[in-house]
């Protein structure tokens, strides 16, 4: 009697066990699938001219924060959105895993239909990049923090982002005449870096301390390295 209900325990043990891991398993799948868009976003605009001389940034950064899709739209009330993945380089010139970020902002004014971009940040600086390693920060609100916009062309990064900390590009479409990130918080995804670690961590800990890993990343960091 006391083996069986020893084997039922081991039982439920086990279906928990599985349970608990398909479920892991599951809330790590949109993660997953936002470092894929990263790494083909990364990819594409690679080789799309009008990314110019934004491969030079990429050489020069510390790290980089990649936002596949950054929606915005509305009609006279307007907000815009989006999750990114942050990587810095390390002292061998090898990228960190991801940590994952939100970018978020609201505006008002006349408005009309909808935009859909993606979105690069360079940290160009030692002071650029800590400035992810805040629980949030504004662009445009950082006192000595130099931040340069540029449009859907990096043609002018060489000049334009000579001294800057933070360089923004971004590829859009759409009813709106440009992108403007001025007064847009970036902050960590703290849920998003646990399900896809497995377990509660900080961004620092991540890209900086190097203390966790995901294989499911790799290509990610296979392109970055290729490309800078």
């Amino acid at each position: 009697m006391l083996n069986v209900w020893k084997r039922a325990f081991c039982a439920v043990a086990a279906l928990g066990f599985m349970t608990a891991t398909a479920s892991s398993a599951l809330a790590a799948s949109d993660q997953q699938d936002l470092v894929e868009h990263a790494r083909i976003t990364l990819d594409d605009l690679h080789k799309d001219k009008e990314f110019g001389n934004g491969a030079e940034l990429l050489r020069r950064a510390r790290g980089v924060m990649i936002v596949p899709s950054l929606i915005k739209g509305g009609f006279f009330l307007g907000g815009e959105g989006g999750t990114g993945v942050l990587l810095t380089r390390g002292a061998n010139h090898d990228w960190s895993y991801p940590a994952f970020y939100t970018l978020a902002s609201a505006s008002f004014g006349l408005q009309i239909g909808g935009e859909e971009a993606e979105l690069i940040v360079f940290a160009l600086t030692e002071k650029g990049l800590q400035a992810f390693m805040r629980d949030q920060f504004k662009i445009g609100a950082q006192a000595g923090l130099a931040v340069v916009t540029l449009g859907s062309t990096a043609e002018a990064s060489t000049t334009s982002a000579l001294n800057a900390d933070l360089v923004v590009w971004s590829s859009s479409s759409g009813a709106y005449a440009g992108l403007t990130l001025n007064g847009s918080i970036i902050k960590p995804r703290d849920s998003w870096n646990q399900a896809y670690y497995g377990h509660a961590i900080s961004p620092a800990s991540i890209v900086n301390k190097r203390a966790v890993k995901n294989a499911g990343a790799d290509g990610l960091r296979t392109t970055l390295a290729n490309q800078s």
